[in-house]
């Protein structure tokens, strides 16, 4: 598949630029509603497990596990005539920041502890296939982590991160939040962009041509379960999130990409993702071609021509996040 080549560029650390965001997370630990811990020299920033958390912790996490390289904030937003709190994002340099930094492409295991590893960490430990596909890895002393857990990380899951990225522990940061939590449901909305970019690759489109992504999702609300966290947090990007990229490429090659794009090329398209979670029993099974955002907007730089496909579904976003409507006094 044709993926451009990272060069490690100092100034473009993902790890390197996430530290100072870290660090004000730590240094006011009260205002963001988190807990930090030390363990073996580890630092551990428990964002949403016993921690509270909040959604300006959610937006510092979703800025880290971002590498520094986009920017993100918080809007209200209307999803075709259903307002909603919204997580917008921008960068331009959407394959550094969204796949080699972003992306939930570790998965950690030690004994009985299982966490989805996001970050820009990632590109320092560089095992996984798609940073040889990238020929990048980050030369940062700094392992910079994001965790999807409802737990926070025992000592040996620890030491197995420290050892994959063979960093002096002082330097290693591990930021943990629950899918079901404020933080959680924040960063996960955040995904709306790199979850365009990997449908892409699953699609063998040239990311080299993408230059640059802008996206916006609804903020799932917590839920009170894990399950229904996954339901509700995948429902706000296959039915809820609008992505634009630019591109420089023929249009030719955007006419045939965009169709497969958003969420409803999928087969298992239309229903909550937790009825279709309990249809096939496991995550693995469900289409893959399903992750996706629910709108794509594509311009092209070179043409000067603009292309849309997909919807957004305020109707299933109601059913999922629970809305229920008051009734009103005459």
């Amino acid at each position: 598949m044709p993926v451009p080549q990272l060069i490690d560029i100092a100034a473009l650390s993902p790890n390197t630029l996430a530290l100072p965001m870290v660090r004000q997370l730590i240094g006011q630990p009260e205002r963001f509603g988190v807990e930090v811990h030390l363990q073996d020299g580890v630092t551990i920033v428990d964002c949403g497990v016993h921690a509270p958390g909040g959604w300006e912790a959610g937006v510092l996490l979703a800025s880290i596990c971002l590498g520094g390289l986009a920017q993100v904030g918080m809007h209200w937003y209307d999803f075709d005539g259903f307002q909603w709190p919204a997580v917008e994002i921008a960068t331009d340099h959407p394959v550094r920041a969204c796949l080699a930094a972003q992306y939930a492409g570790w998965q950690i295991k030690a004994g009985k502890y299982f966490a989805m590893g996001s970050g820009p960490g990632r590109a320092v430990v560089g095992t996984e296939a798609l940073f040889s596909q990238l020929g990048y890895q980050d030369s940062s002393k700094t392992a910079v982590f994001c965790l999807e857990s409802g737990e926070l990380p025992p000592p040996d899951a620890v030491k197995y991160i420290v050892e994959k990225c063979k960093r002096d522990p002082t330097d290693v940061y591990l930021l943990v939040a629950a899918t079901a939590s404020a933080a959680g449901s924040m960063q996960i909305a955040a995904r709306s962009v790199e979850t365009g970019l990997h449908k892409m690759l699953e699609l063998g489109c040239d990311l080299g041509a993408v230059k640059s992504g802008w996206g916006i999702c609804p903020v799932s609300p917590v839920a009170s379960n894990p399950l229904s966290a996954i339901g509700r947090t995948n429902d706000a990007v296959l039915y809820g999130a609008t992505v634009h990229y630019n591109f420089h490429c023929d249009d030719e090659q955007l006419v045939s990409l965009l169709p497969g794009l958003p969420s409803l090329s999928s087969a298992d398209y239309g229903q909550p993702f937790e009825k279709i979670y309990q249809r096939y029993g496991d995550f693995y099974s469900i289409d893959p071609m399903l992750f996706s955002p629910a709108q794509v907007l594509i311009s092209n730089l070179r043409s000067g021509r603009s292309f849309r496909a997909g919807k957004i579904r305020a109707d299933i976003l109601k059913v999922s996040f629970g809305l229920e409507q008051a009734t009103e006094k005459s």
